[in-house]
C-alpha cells in the first residue's frame, strides 16, 4: 500500500515535474486563447460601433440634406428663374418677409412691372401661418419663388447672393406688433436687430453690393408731440420695445452706410392696412369680431381723448417702396422717409366706417388705454418723400376699408355678412 508520502510525492523521478509542466502549459494556452478571443471580440465591437456611428452620421447628414428647405440644383434653378429681369433697366430684388402683408404686395408690384423677385420668409406663428401660406401661393402663381428660411441664417444668405447678383434688397422681415413685445421681447431682438445685422453683413460682402430699402416704423417717434411727425424730429424717446428695436435698426443702418458705403433707405410706415393684412391690427380684428357678434375693445387716451392714426392704404405704401427702390442707387446714400397718408382718423370713426361697410353694428367696450407701449396719435409729414420720388397717397380710409372688407368677406367665405363655409 502506497504510503502517504508516495501518494503525495510519486516515486518515479521527474514524473511530477513533467505532469505539472504540462498542466501549466494547458492552463496558459487556455488563458491565452481566452484573452485572444476577448481581444478579437473587443476589436469587432469597436469596429461595429465605429461603423454604426459613421452610418448614423451619414443618415443624419442625408436627413438634413433632404429635409432642408433650400439648396441643391433645382433650388438654385428656381431662384435664378424668379430673379430673372423682364424689362429694360429693371432690377433684381431680394424681398425679405415676402409672405408678410407689405412683402406680398411689394413683390407682386415688382414682378408685375418686370423686375426679378426672390422672396424669403420664416413663416413664424406670430399670427396664423395659413394666411402667410396663402400669400405664398398667390406669389407662386405670379412667378415669385419664396424660400422658407430665416434672415439670421448667414449661410442661406451667402448662398442666395452667390446664386444671384441682386441689385436691390427690400428688407421687410421683422417681428411686428407693439403689445406682443411685452410677451416675447427676445423675438424682437432676434428679428429686428440681429436679423438686420446678419443681412447687412451679407450685403456688405456681396459683389456687387445691393442697394437696401428697409422697413423702419412710425413708432420710432415715440413720445414726440410735434405734429405732423417729421424725419427731423427727435426719435430718442421710444414708447415700446418694438419702437426701440426699429430705432436701433436705423442707427445700425447708418453705421453700415458710414463704414462700408452701403446704400440704405429706411421707411417709416404709418399704420398700413388693406387686403391680405395682418390679423393683429385693429381694423382686421374689429372686422372679425363685428361679423362674429363679439364685442370690440376701443381704447381712449388720457382725459377721454380718442386715439387717432394716420391710416395708410397698402397700395400707397407700395408706391413709396418702389419709389425708394428706384432712387436708391448712386453714391451710397443714407436716407429716412415717412410713408403715411397725412390725414389722421380717430378709432371711433374707423369703427363707424366698418359698421357701414359690414352693415352690422359693433358691440363696443370703451376703456382707457393701458401702458402697453401704444401712442395716442400718429401723423406723417411726407414732404421729403414727395420731393425725392413723388410720393403722393391717393386712397382715403373710406375707400381703403371698402376694398379691405370686400377682400375679407371673399377670403373668409362670407356672403352678405354670413359665413357660407
Amino acid at each position: 500500500m502506497p504510503s502517504l508520502e508516495e501518494e503525495l510525492f510519486p516515486s518515479t523521478p521527474g514524473k511530477f515535474k513533467i505532469e505539472r509542466s504540462n498542466t501549466m502549459n494547458r492552463q496558459f494556452h487556455r488563458c491565452f486563447t481566452s484573452t485572444s478571443t476577448m481581444f478579437l471580440w473587443a476589436l469587432f465591437l469597436v469596429a461595429l460601433t465605429a461603423s454604426y456611428l459613421s452610418f448614423q452620421s451619414f443618415v443624419d447628414s442625408g436627413s438634413r440634406y433632404f429635409s432642408a428647405s433650400w439648396g441643391g440644383i433645382q433650388w438654385e434653378k428656381h431662384v435664378r428663374s424668379s430673379a430673372q429681369i423682364h424689362r429694360s433697366g429693371g432690377m433684381s430684388v431680394l424681398v425679405t418677409g415676402a409672405a408678410g402683408f407689405v412683402g406680398t404686395h411689394v413683390s407682386l408690384a415688382l414682378k408685375k412691372r418686370g423686375d426679378g423677385v426672390v422672396g424669403l420668409d420664416n413663416f413664424n406663428n406670430y399670427y396664423d401661418p395659413s394666411l402667410k401660406k396663402a400669400r405664398k401661393a398667390l406669389l407662386n402663381n405670379h412667378g415669385v419663388f419664396v424660400i422658407e428660411g430665416d434672415i439670421n441664417d448667414a449661410k442661406l444668405l451667402a448662398k442666395l447672393f452667390d446664386a444671384v447678383a441682386f441689385t436691390h434688397v427690400m428688407h421687410l422681415a421683422a417681428q411686428a406688433g407693439v403689445r406682443y413685445a411685452m410677451q416675447n421681447p427676445h423675438s424682437y431682438v432676434h428679428s429686428n436687430i440681429a436679423g438686420l445685422v446678419t443681412l447687412l453683413e451679407a450685403c456688405k460682402s456681396a459683389n456687387p453690393q445691393p442697394s437696401i430699402v428697409w422697413a423702419s416704423s412710425s413708432s420710432v417717434y415715440g413720445l414726440n408731440e410735434n405734429v405732423p411727425f417729421s424725419e427731423a424730429d427727435r426719435t430718442d424717446q421710444p414708447a415700446s420695445l418694438y419702437a426701440a428695436t426699429k430705432k436701433a435698426g436705423e442707427e445700425i443702418a447708418h453705421t453700415y452706410n458710414h463704414i462700408y458705403g452701403l446704400s440704405i433707405t429706411g421707411l417709416r410706415f404709418f399704420t398700413v392696412y388693406g387686403p391680405w393684412g395682418r390679423p393683429d391690427m385693429a381694423y382686421f380684428s374689429f372686422t372679425r369680431n363685428i361679423l362674429q357678434g363679439k364685442p370690440i375693445t376701443v381704447y381712449r387716451g388720457k382725459n377721454h381723448v380718442d386715439l387717432a392714426r394716420d391710416f395708410t392704404y397698402i397700395d400707397d405704401i407700395v408706391k413709396g417702396c418702389l419709389g425708394s427702390l428706384d432712387t436708391s442707387a448712386g453714391p451710397a446714400p443714407y436716407r429716412i422717409f415717412n410713408l403715411g397718408n397725412t390725414s389722421p382718423v380717430t378709432v371711433p370713426k374707423l369703427v363707424n366706417i366698418l359698421e357701414r361697410h359690414l352693415k352690422v353694428k359693433a358691440k363696443k367696450n370703451v376703456i382707457e388705454m393701458p401702458g402697453n407701449g401704444d401712442v395716442p396719435f400718429t401723423h406723417a409729414n411726407i414732404s421729403s418723400a414727395q420731393k425725392e420720388f413723388g410720393y403722393r397717397p391717393t386712397t382715403d380710409l373710406q375707400t381703403g376699408l371698402k376694398k379691405f372688407v370686400r377682400w375679407y368677406l371673399s377670403y373668409y367665405g362670407y356672403n352678405r355678412g354670413k359665413r357660407v363655409n
